[in-house]
């Protein structure tokens, strides 16, 4: 493991926002371990932290603009802004869909990245590029705080995550012994 991520997972283990247990997944499915990003994002000086790890991996993307899915990606996409010089604006949840409001809006001119707190199938980045796509602006990437897929996602644009890290993923009726023992918990991003 190289020195900046073991440097991201320090940062995680020392605010606890990297749990063991056994959890249950917005998309369905449990894991024996947990990223609880709200965890870190009590901590600005560790957001500012991951946002300098961040901004030189996705600096070549030219973002003039960072569009966060809440609630997730909402404290690390502002930063990422900040630290970038870039407008920043949130999706949230109308119905359990992202949706833009609050009179946001874009134009040709911007260049969006979209960040993310954890991406595991990769849903709520897809709203997210349902939405931007159905606008004029001029998608140039996503990126996240954590990449724990086991799949190669593919979202149609430069997907340049700050972590990967597979930690196995299962449905609930094919779960190993050692999760079937442990009451599950849903303990949000």
């Amino acid at each position: 493991m190289n020195q900046p991520d073991q440097e991201i997972i320090s940062i995680f283990e020392e605010t606890k926002a990297l749990l063991s247990g056994h959890f249950i997944l917005r998309s369905g499915l449990r894991s024996g371990h947990f990223f609880q990003c709200a965890q870190v994002c009590q901590h600005l000086d560790k957001v500012s932290r991951l946002a300098e790890l961040l901004v030189p991996k996705v600096a070549a993307l030219q973002p003039t603009t960072i569009v966060s899915p809440a609630m997730g990606g909402l404290v690390i996409g502002q930063e990422t802004a900040r630290q970038m010089d870039c407008r920043f604006l949130f999706l949230e949840k109308e119905n359990d869909r992202l949706v833009m409001r609050r009179n946001f809006s874009l134009d040709p001119d911007d260049r969006v990245l979209v960040v993310e707190d954890v991406v595991t199938r990769g849903g709520r980045v897809r709203e997210a590029l349902a939405i931007i796509r159905d606008t004029p602006a001029i998608l140039c990437g996503v990126t996240c705080l954590v990449d724990r897929s086991t799949d190669n996602l593919d979202f149609q644009t430069p997907f340049v995550p700050l972590l990967k890290m597979n930690f196995p993923t299962y449905s609930p009726d094919e779960l190993p012994d050692e999760l079937r023992s442990i009451p599950p918990t849903k303990p949000g991003s």
